[in-house]
């Protein structure tokens, strides 16, 4: 792939050499044009040019010519009364198989050779093998870093007159990382859409940017995108919390700075621990804190009776991750789909294969939030340094942990706050309680409030309500100590470990 200014580079090699075809793969013919017409001007040329709408023209240059809507015909014409001559055509049509078409733009290229001239085209379909033979290929990828950054600041002078903009430098790099994979067009669409919706253009817009990408690729089945509350807050897990916010710099860095460094953006988290204790909210959380949208991965729907068919939805789902990005991908459960490779089963293998290559090369600026509760039946080769960027242990909440999240839940659902001798009591009573036990409880007396009213809730029935459950470290003592000591040993604490129930 070629950002803008290598791509110009070779294309002004390739017309210098007169080689007798240029393939410009790109599905942005403005910015190809516009490459063009600096080419044509350093070196001091003329550039014909073909496209359905304009017939015949010069790159910059003022007029138009009928072609008679035969092209091909008027290229080989062009070519044979303009030795050493550049012709680009921008409306390149049916050139990836052997037909009428593909031969007649073939003898066009052998009278190119003959008359030392350059046929451009420009389209992003394959080629025929014998019309490549004859020239060289060049990408042109979607707007870079620098690209992106300089259309967004173009943009922010152009309205900040007429709409009130307040971006930093650091907003304006955000919003160009999050612009990642979108055409010039496309960029300035999505601008133009948000500062209109939003009567302005400020930080907390920044979200809405790559709202709408999952729109612009086929869905697919495995894959479901999920709303996270931007009021969304996560009692605990202060040590996982403040390794995000390290990782999220790094996430973010321009591609030059990862560069310099030989560096790889963060490729993800692996959490494993107590169930119930926060490991899917997580997802959630990296989602809103870095303004990444969430997609749940769901890889169990992945395999299928026919054969290839398991290979083949692998393929689509990744490259549709790959699409979106940047992104936050979270698989729930990731034992239950990938512990099928360790039953003989060569599909579910292959597809395992897929996954890691996936997670151990793939340059797309993707998060993957990786949950577990049995964490003996992943497969050994998924802990590979490389493929997760680290591994978290989840245990039950400490009692400052729990405090917090009965502070959270009954002021969001039983709209109550609580003295700290309260919360003292109800945390000495929630010991051994996972996360989901503590809200259970809660909601259970918010339930009797949106019944009977708000006068039926007191700290006393809040307290018996946390007496009726039965959380797991009484349920199954055995299973959480096997957990714990899976966690100590092989995963870092999420928490700062005050305690154990």
């Amino acid at each position: 792939m070629g950002n803008y200014n290598s791509t110009k580079a070779e294309v002004k090699n390739y017309i210098c050499a007169r080689t007798p075809l240029v393939v410009v793969d790109s599905p942005e013919r403005e910015r190809v044009e516009r490459l063009l017409l600096e080419i044509s001007t350093e070196l001091d040329i003329r550039i014909g040019y073909y496209t359905d709408a304009k017939q015949v023209s010069v790159i910059g240059g003022e007029g138009t010519k009928d072609a008679d809507n035969d092209p091909l015909s008027f290229i080989a014409s062009y070519f044979r009364k303009n030795r050493n001559s550049t012709f680009a055509f921008g409306d390149v049509k049916r050139i990836s198989e052997d037909n009428v078409y593909s031969r007649e733009v073939l003898n066009i290229l052998y009278l190119a050779k003959e008359m030392n001239c350059t046929l451009i085209l420009i389209t992003a379909d394959t080629v025929w093998s014998r019309l490549s033979q004859f020239g060289m290929l060049t990408t042109l990828d979607y707007p870079d870093m620098n690209e992106r950054t300089e259309q967004i600041e173009t943009f922010v002078r152009t309205y900040r007159s007429r709409y009130p903009i307040s971006l930093s430098e650091e907003d304006i790099r955000m919003a160009a990382t999050l612009l990642r994979g979108f055409t010039e067009i496309q960029i300035d669409n999505i601008l133009s859409t948000t500062l209109i919706n939003n009567r302005g253009l400020a930080k907390e817009h920044l979200y809405e940017l790559t709202g709408q990408k999952s729109r612009l690729y086929s869905s697919v089945s495995s894959i479901q995108k999920v709303n996270v509350s931007r009021e969304l807050t996560v009692s605990g897990l202060e040590v996982l919390k403040g390794w995000l916010e390290e990782k999220k710099n790094v996430f973010f860095a321009s591609d030059e700075a990862l560069r310099e460094r030989d560096l790889t953006t963060p490729k993800g988290i692996l959490l494993c621990g107590v169930p119930g204790c926060g490991k899917s909210l997580s997802a959630k959380m990296v989602s809103k804190e870095w303004e990444l949208p969430l997609f749940r991965f769901d890889l169990g729907t992945i395999y299928d009776k026919w054969v290839g068919e398991s290979e083949k939805k692998m393929k689509e789902a990744l490259r549709f991750i790959d699409n979106v990005s940047p992104c936050v991908v979270w698989v729930d459960e990731i034992e239950k789909a990938l512990s099928v490779s360790d039953s003989g089963n060569d599909t579910g293998k292959r597809v395992l294969g897929q996954f890691l290559f996936w997670l151990q090369e793939s340059t797309s600026r993707v998060f993957l939030v990786a949950t577990a509760n049995d964490i003996t039946a992943l497969p050994a080769e998924l802990f590979r340094k490389g493929r997760f960027s680290e591994i978290f242990f989840i245990d039950l909440p400490t009692e400052e942990e729990r405090k917090a999240t009965i502070l959270q839940y009954g002021k969001r659902s039983l709209h109550m706050s609580f003295s700290e001798e309260e919360l003292d009591v109800l945390s000495k009573t929630a010991e051994g309680f996972s996360y989901s036990d503590i809200e259970y409880a809660i909601k259970d007396a918010a339930q009797l409030a949106l019944r009977e009213g708000q006068a039926a809730v007191n700290f006393e029935l809040v307290c018996e309500k946390f007496k009726e459950i039965v959380p797991i470290s009484r349920s199954n003592p055995e299973m959480l100590e096997k957990i714990r000591k899976w966690g100590e040993e092989r995963a870092v604490a999420a928490s700062e470990r005050k305690e154990r129930a």
